[in-house]
């Protein structure tokens, strides 16, 4: 059965300046090359989540300039559905500024623009679609209390949620993470949240069991080249990555949700699995360059598992 995925969240035009390393203050340097793609974390889950096999949708805002079609017609191109991305008149479409040094880490600035004029009332009109979704997911890059309010709705028509804490913030309000099926920070982000450093299985642990203090239920700390952490009120586990050589991190957390979501039951009962099939797409995404065009098809993971 094919999962129904609901994205509110960014989009973005992402800029990727290439670069040796970053440049040291006061220094200026020359890039190697520069390109442009869409991107916007939301629409990168809505992306992953649709071609590894999802029915996707997205709820969202862009501008009113020329950046705003590239963005619907890239969501559209993967078949997601765009009735709920709507215009805002006053301010342009969000951008990223992606500085992807030769190591293939990334250091990202972002324009928030029409995405931080996402509202509840985009939320209300989006209802019918949310009631018939599996999972509504949604990140930090469009408002929180737009989130809470769809999260609210959500869980009162039975929709599993799922948040994905990035940008990183200081704490979550309770309202939202009461509403909040699966959190899935990385490693930083997690940090961010409970002051405790994820370096080990211990460190871990510990973080889960905060989690668990602040009401978290399902949690997935997705931890860069080594795997994912996942840990409920049953048990917890690790999944290895699968070792390959990365030219560019960008969205291959936003790879691994998307790519999650669409194989994830709503009772979370095979997330080891699907945190495997994730881990496959994400270790595609690094070996490619930039943000969308680096996401892989459902045929294309699945090829990963018959090497």
């Amino acid at each position: 059965m094919t999962n129904k995925v609901v994205v509110l969240g960014s989009l973005n035009v992402d800029s990727i300046l290439r670069i040796a390393r970053l440049p040291l203050p006061g220094e200026t340097m020359e890039m190697n090359d520069k390109s442009s793609a869409p991107g916007g974390k939301g629409a990168n889950q809505a992306v992953a989540a649709a071609r590894a096999g999802a029915d996707t949708s997205f709820i969202g805002k862009v501008g009113a300039d020329d950046a705003a079609e590239v963005l619907r017609d890239a969501l559209k191109s993967d078949g997601i559905s765009t009735e709920h991305v709507t215009t805002d008149e006053n301010r342009g479409s969000g951008q990223a500024f992606i500085l992807l040094q030769e190591s293939g880490q990334n250091s990202i600035l972002v324009y928030g623009g029409s995405n931080q004029a996402l509202r509840p009332a985009d939320v209300d009109a989006a209802k019918d679609l949310i009631k018939d979704a599996d999972f509504l997911i949604s990140q930090f890059e469009t408002p929180i209390d737009t989130t809470t309010y769809a999260f609210e709705y959500a869980q009162s028509v039975g929709v599993t949620t799922i948040l994905n804490p990035a940008p990183a913030i200081p704490t979550i309000p309770t309202d939202l993470l009461k509403v909040t099926d699966l959190l899935c920070p990385n490693e930083t982000e997690s940090a961010t949240l409970t002051g405790i450093e994820v370096t080990d299985a211990t460190s871990m642990i510990l973080n889960a069991a905060k989690f668990a203090q602040m009401g978290v239920k399902e949690l997935i700390i997705t931890v860069g080249s080594r795997g994912a952490f996942y840990a409920n009120q049953m048990e917890s586990g690790f999944v290895d990555a699968f070792k390959v050589k990365a030219v560019d991190t960008t969205a291959a957390g936003d790879t691994f949700l998307g790519a999650l979501s669409s194989q994830l039951k709503t009772d979370f009962s095979n997330m080891r699995e699907a945190i495997v099939f994730a881990n496959h797409a994400s270790s595609i995404t690094v070996q490619r360059l930039g943000a969308q065009p680096s996401i892989p098809t459902l045929a294309e993971i699945q090829a990963e598992y018959d090497q």
